[in-house]
């Protein structure tokens, strides 16, 4: 099995701008491709940020035709994670905040954008919205993420992830 450390390092590479941005693993949640129970999220670099286009199926039902919030944050939340491949290394959620200004409707595109606003030291202060099909946003929100290595991740992952 590759390892979490290899697999980081062959990600965490440059990313011209217009590229596609890989999957933070095959069952990420939000990105993975062989994740069933996913969002599939395909992020691409856009200057110092990233975008996607994004339409919530029925899985992602709150109120009938309304995307849950949970699966809304789900994704923003996963669209910041894909910003961390231009940052050049692993860093973890320690505030996120999502101001709903719509409801987000099952079966419409969304054009979602995240950009760094700031950094300080370890900390990230991230940026992002969604837009719907006729430009007004229906989200925007702003999230906190810390810098970490590998072995942050040593508590949930299998013998022989970490290392080699």
């Amino acid at each position: 099995m590759q390892t979490l450390l290899a697999m980081w390092s062959e990600k965490f590479v440059g990313y011209p701008d217009g590229s596609d941005l890989p999957a933070h693993h095959d069952h990420c949640l939000g990105c993975g491709p062989h994740n069933p129970h996913g969002h599939h999220l395909r992020a691409v670099r856009q200057g110092d940020g990233v975008e996607a286009w994004h339409a919530f199926d029925d899985r992602h039902v709150g109120a009938p035709g309304i995307v849950h919030g949970g699966a809304v944050a789900t994704v923003v939340d996963d669209l910041y994670g894909c910003l961390l491949f231009l940052e050049g290394g692993p860093a973890v959620t320690r505030q996120l905040t999502i101001d709903y200004l719509a409801p987000v409707l099952i079966g419409t595109t969304y054009r979602l954008r995240a950009d760094v606003a700031r950094r300080d030291g370890r900390k990230l202060f991230v940026a992002a919205s969604a837009a719907g099909p006729d430009g007004r946003a229906v989200i925007t929100s702003t999230a906190v993420f810390v810098k970490v290595g590998a072995e942050h991740f040593a508590q949930g992952s299998p013998p022989g992830v970490l290392s080699d």
